[in-house]
């Protein structure tokens, strides 16, 4: 079998030695065949470096990288043109700063073509670099990758000058870049964020941003034919690990862990990274989200007091772009790739924003919960367990108990501070967390609770209420129907109504009735 690519960014050493490549030659050959300047924003590690890579190799006019690919034979290999490719994530601006390391990587960049470059600033360098290089070997590939890191790695309250300075610099490096069209072949610019056009981008506005363009949903990421066609034989071979599930189960449950990214709403791609990882360990595991702990994302949702992402929405402008003074959660966390479309409001320009996969919604749980309570990471699953513990267990009286315990835990401060809404996310987290642990459904509907779990035996349907009744709660099961659609699976449904009270900081009271048995 061909190596698994885990961690391969060079598209040389990926074609040399021999590891498997998903091919996206014709979506990059669409892009290069098509305008002069492109933006494209993805989450890290979704294959921007392997395709910029790609490109440079495309324009070197290095064909015998390419065989058996779909641009082998759809491509003028005589197209050679000189290449700038500038990769943020290789800088070291944390310790030398920005205007250093920009300097010493066009100084570098000149060196491979044998130019020496005598002006000072950076901006004055990547103009001098250009026109030279034209002059020498005609008009220049620019390949900008993770231009937005020096930024976004300051974005913590402590830093935030320093993302501002160096926001500041990119923008004049960059303004190089438009009035540089006469010397320019190609270029593409990639990233995890857009800032707005106050700010990078107000010198980048002849860009053509194909971050949600339909036609190129799938030029990073794998879709479900990728995995079957490229990943078949690692599949195959890990069926043993995974008894006594069979082709199809496997094939649903790392659908179910690690697809789910979409950029159009229809269009669903797995996370490279992960993929290989699971592939290589053969474990479910989360291995995209452990490579980047988002501890700024988690202290901006507590300042928000924001705790429940399934189902958002958001417009069109609010996705596009943002600035580091005026951060909006639901940006943020669709650019960093913690949420995803799941649904595009055509005619309203209205988008709808969930977690992509259990591996990402499992996890953010994890901090979420945590930031909720105040707690370290690690123990806020602990309750989580107990519950599905106690729900195989068909116990009833033991779920209730635990809840009880846990609301008795959480510090009274908490709750007075947040009184209603902190139950309502406290809730919804565990249920939702729940839900993923025992593969039960659980949604949020008119801002009150709704869960589905399911046992090897028995269905239970749970309704919250606050400050309510556990009457109402069971009442709405039933004149709802809720319980209809599970009457074909041959398992005893149980409708559970529970109700909050706030004052005692515990479930008030709880009622539970069959509503199907299939032991009759």
């Amino acid at each position: 079998m061909k190596k698994l690519p885990i961690g391969i960014q060079t598209f040389s050493k990926l074609r040399e030695d021999d590891f498997i490549y998903v091919d996206k030659t014709e979506y990059i050959y669409n892009i290069i065949s098509g305008n002069n300047y492109y933006f494209l924003s993805r989450p890290r590690r979704f294959g921007k470096s392997l395709t910029l890579s790609t490109i440079a190799e495309i324009y070197s006019g290095n064909k015998n990288l390419f065989t058996g690919l779909w641009i082998e034979n759809n491509w003028d290999w005589d197209k050679i043109h000189p290449i700038v490719h500038i990769a943020f994530n290789r800088f070291d601006y944390l310790n030398l700063g920005l205007d250093y390391v920009l300097t010493e990587a066009l100084h570098e960049q000149a060196a491979l073509h044998g130019l020496v470059l005598l002006r000072k600033s950076p901006s004055q360098l990547f103009e001098e670099l250009i026109k030279k290089l034209v002059a020498l070997k005609g008009r220049v590939v620019i390949l900008i990758d993770e231009y937005d890191k020096p930024i976004i790695d300051f974005l913590e309250d402590k830093n935030l000058h320093i993302a501002q300075k160096n926001r500041e610099i990119l923008r004049n490096f960059y303004s190089i870049v438009k009035n540089s069209d006469p010397y320019i072949e190609f270029f593409l610019m990639t990233g995890v964020s857009k800032f707005s056009q106050t700010g990078i981008f107000s010198n980048l506005n002849h860009l053509n941003d194909i971050t949600l363009n339909k036609k190129y949903a799938a030029l990073t990421g794998y879709t479900q034919s990728d995995l079957l066609m490229y990943f078949n034989e690692y599949i195959q071979d890990s069926l043993p690990d995974f008894a006594p599930l069979n082709e199809q189960q496997l094939l649903e449950q790392i659908k179910k862990w690690y697809n789910g990214y979409s950029w159009d709403a229809k269009t669903s791609v797995y996370n490279p990274y992960s993929v290989l990882l699971f592939l290589d360990n053969r474990a479910f595991e989360n291995y995209w989200f452990a490579t980047g702990t988002p501890t700024f994302l988690i202290n901006l949702i507590k300042q928000n007091k924001i705790f429940d992402f399934n189902q958002i929405t958001a417009s069109r402008s609010l996705l596009d772009s943002y600035e580091p003074d005026n951060l909006d959660v639901r940006t943020l966390l669709f650019q960093t790739g913690y949420l995803t479309i799941k649904h595009i409001d055509i005619y309203n320009g209205i988008y709808t924003l969930d977690y992509p996969n259990r591996e990402v919604e499992q996890s953010m749980h994890d901090y979420l919960i945590a930031a909720l309570l105040d707690r370290k990471m690690g123990d806020s699953p602990k309750p989580v367990f107990d519950v599905v513990s106690a729900f195989h267990q068909n116990n009833i009286e033991r779920v209730i108990a635990i809840i009880n315990s846990l609301l008795k835990d959480v510090p009274a401060l908490l709750i007075n501070a947040k009184n209603e809404h902190f139950y309502h996310s406290l809730v919804h987290l565990h249920f939702r967390y729940l839900g993923l642990l025992m593969d039960s459904e659980v949604h949020t509907s008119d801002g009150r609770m709704d869960a589905v779990v399911k046992t090897n035996t028995h269905i239970y349907i749970l309704e919250f209420k606050i400050d309510q009744s556990a009457e109402i709660a069971l009442n709405q099961i039933k004149n709802k129907v809720y319980y209809d659609k599970y009457a074909i699976e041959n398992k005893t449904v149980v409708g559970i109504g529970i109700n909050f009270d706030t004052e005692k900081r515990a479930i008030g009271e709880w009622q539970q009735e069959t509503l199907i048995d299939a032991t009759t």
